[in-house]
């Protein structure tokens, strides 16, 4: 066999017996080990590199720096935008219910603090809209069972204009009279906030809806007798409210009268036009 085979490394080869190493070949191969593994720890790089303009090349995986605090963003859309009116109908339907039935207690006194953290226009637009359609259905109902009554050979028909003067006289009381006395009081020189006014006179208008119902009776006397109690509950909710809201302020006993002779006057109306 020729000689130059027998320099050949064979420690790789299966079945080959491994080299015998000696004791301080086996100390200086840890030592070289443990050196490398005692070396400078590299650092991570993110790939693609950073394509900032303050700097340049890969960035180290390190933790993120905090930037400035980010502002709430403006749920303000403009005027004719829809969405900017969203936060006042973001209400639950317990707290729709609690304000409700604090405008059949009008004694209290204590709307304002209700409805301070969180005031809606919900309560506005859903009350009138069902006081709308109680007054043009509910009204031809009236005229129908009072005409039957009297002459029952008579034709009926249906009035659609109820619907339409319903609709000018309680949304337009509902809207204009709030920005009314919130010019007034502003002129006067005591604090007025419009949101707050058109939602109290939005659920003050609610006790209409289930008196409405026995207005149907056709006894004349008792639909006086109903409806002014309505609206007086009515007149002293927006009057009490009225009171310990501007309690700080001068003396404004005019206000208070004219908020609570305004809301007899709309009860009055709704009996002598709808339910005559």
């Amino acid at each position: 066999m020729d000689e130059s085979f027998s320099n050949l490394q064979t420690s790789h080869l299966l079945g080959s017996v491994p080299a015998v190493i000696s004791e301080d070949d086996k100390k200086s191969t840890n030592v070289h080990i443990s050196s490398v593994n005692e070396g400078p720890s590299a650092n991570m790089q993110i790939f693609p590199p950073h394509q900032g303009n303050s700097s340049k090349g890969y960035q180290t995986l390190e933790s993120p720096t905090e930037g400035p605090e980010q502002q709430p963003s403006n749920n303000w859309k403009g005027y004719f935008n829809v969405y900017s009116y969203a936060q006042y109908f973001n209400v639950d339907t317990d707290v729709v219910l609690n304000r409700l039935m604090s405008s059949l207690y009008p004694t209290s006194g204590d709307f304002f603090s209700k409805i301070d953290a969180n005031p809606d226009l919900y309560g506005l637009v859903w009350i009138c809209t069902t006081l709308v359609f109680v007054l043009s259905s509910l009204g031809n109902c009236a005229t129908y069972l009072v005409k039957k009554r009297t002459n029952s050979e008579a034709p009926w028909v249906f009035d659609v204009n109820y619907i339409n003067l319903a609709a000018s006289l309680i949304y337009g009381y509902a809207i204009i009279v709030p920005v009314a006395f919130y010019f007034s009081l502003r002129y006067m020189g005591s604090r007025a906030d419009l949101l707050r006014f058109w939602c109290l006179w939005g659920y003050s208008l609610f006790v209409f809806v289930p008196a409405t119902l026995p207005l149907l009776i056709p006894v004349e006397f008792l639909r006086w007798v109903i409806i002014l109690l309505a609206g007086s509950a009515s007149s002293c909710f927006v009057a009490l409210n009225l009171r310990s809201y501007l309690e700080a302020s001068n003396d404004l006993t005019v206000v208070l009268a004219v908020a609570f002779g305004l809301q007899m006057v709309l009860s009055i109306f709704i009996k002598v036009w709808f339910f005559p």
